[in-house]
Formats: C-alpha cells, sequence, structure tokens
C-alpha cells in the first residue's frame, strides 16, 4: 500500500519536473492528472490517522457555537466524528416573542447547517468534480509568482460557481483554494478560503477552512489539527 502510493506521488513529480525540465509547459490534462494523483495519494496516506476538528460559527462577529469532533476514517473509509464537546443548552424565552425567537433560531440553525454542508461539498477537492470541469473544457491555467500556478474550475458543483487552487509548480501539490458559490440561490453568494497543509509523510490536508455569507452575516471557521496514528 505505502509503496504504490510512493509511487503515484513519484510519477506525478516525475511528470511536473521532466516537461519544466524541457521548458514545456504541462498541458490542461497533465496538470489536472497530476493534481488528482496528488489528492488520490493524500487521501490515502491520511486513512489511518485521527485528528481533531474545530467548528466554530459566528454571526454579526459573535460567536454562537464551537464544536469540536475526534475524527477517523471508518472501516468503509468514510469519515467518522466523535463529539469532544456539547453545545451549551440556551435559555427558552416564553410566550409570543419566545416562540417567534424560537423560530427565528432554528432558521438560524437550519441556515447555519447548510453552510456547514457546502463546506464538506469542497473541502477537500473532488477528483471526480475536477475531472469533470476538465472534461467540459472549464479549467483555466495563470502562471503565478513564486513557482506556483492557478488552476480555476467553472461550475465546479454548481452553475457558476468556481474553484480556484493555487499550486506548487514542482509538486503539483495545493497550497491554497479559494470558492465562490452560493446556498439556495445566486443571490446568497457564499466565499470560501483554504489553507492547505502537509504532514511529514508529504500528506496534503485542509488545515483552516473560512467561508463567509455576507448577506447573512455568517462567518463558518474549520480548522484541522492534531493529527496523530492512534
Amino acid at each position: 500500500m505505502k509503496t504504490s502510493i510512493r509511487n503515484v506521488l513519484c510519477a506525478a513529480w516525475i511528470l511536473s519536473a521532466a516537461t519544466l525540465a524541457h521548458g514545456q509547459q504541462p498541458t490542461t490534462a497533465e496538470r489536472v492528472a497530476t493534481l488528482k494523483a496528488n489528492l488520490a495519494a493524500s487521501q490515502a496516506l491520511l486513512k489511518p490517522y485521527e485528528w481533531m476538528e474545530t467548528t466554530v460559527i459566528s454571526l454579526k462577529g459573535e460567536e454562537k457555537s464551537r464544536q469540536m469532533n475526534r475524527c477517523y476514517h471508518g472501516a468503509d473509509g468514510k469519515v467518522q466524528k466523535v463529539p469532544v464537546t456539547a453545545p451549551a443548552p440556551a435559555a427558552k424565552k416564553r410566550g409570543l416573542r419566545g416562540k417567534i425567537a424560537e423560530a427565528k433560531k432554528e432558521e438560524l440553525a437550519d441556515y447555519m447547517h447548510e453552510a456547514v454542508t457546502l463546506v464538506k461539498q469542497y473541502v477537500p477537492p473532488d477528483q471526480a468534480r475536477i475531472q469533470a470541469a476538465k472534461d467540459a473544457g472549464k479549467v483555466s491555467i495563470t502562471p503565478q509568482p513564486g513557482n506556483q500556478v492557478r488552476l480555476t474550475f467553472a461550475d465546479y458543483l454548481k452553475s457558476g460557481d468556481s474553484l480556484i487552487l493555487e499550486l506548487d509548480l514542482t509538486s503539483s501539490r495545493p497550497l491554497e483554494a479559494k470558492v465562490s458559490t452560493y446556498l439556495d440561490s445566486q443571490k446568497e453568494p457564499v466565499s470560501m478560503d483554504v489553507r492547505f497543509g502537509l504532514l511529514d509523510n508529504n500528506a496534503t490536508y485542509p488545515s483552516t477552512t473560512t467561508l463567509e455569507a455576507k448577506g447573512k452575516n455568517l462567518k463558518v471557521q474549520v480548522e484541522n489539527s492534531g493529527y496523530r496514528r492512534p
């Protein structure tokens, strides 16, 4: 298993290095292929690890909730989450005002849940959606200073959205991602900023993700930290 993962990473690095050594710029297909290889290898390398996920939701600059989960990959390969902290119960108001306040609270809770769910649909980037955007001709490449390149995927998940990945040229490893999307309609724009970290085994992971829905004065911050083997 480790040998095959190492081979994937080596193949991606050799492809990038070989084209650059000959003064050639990799094609869009080559860029996408090496990116997918890096993502696949990183996901495989992360499976033996567990880590802490901290999600902080703020409204109008005021923290409304903070949830910590211990995360690990289950036997089916899916991420399992065990709550470490429980949300503090809020005092309920009585009467008509209380009912109105509860209704608004439930509506806000639903919106927050949708926002957190939206983050998971973009982070980490999905290989199948990346390939679909490439096949549809919706990928553009822009060279960046500092030995980096920018890949923009249009209509990545929804019509009119975009996923921008800043990659390291030598390894095709994602360094940063920016997302422009929306919840129910394009009248509810949402932006996301993702910073990627690197473990000692060269696995890439989303270290911090910040979602902002300015129309709702809502911010969701997700931090992954403390990666270790159980």
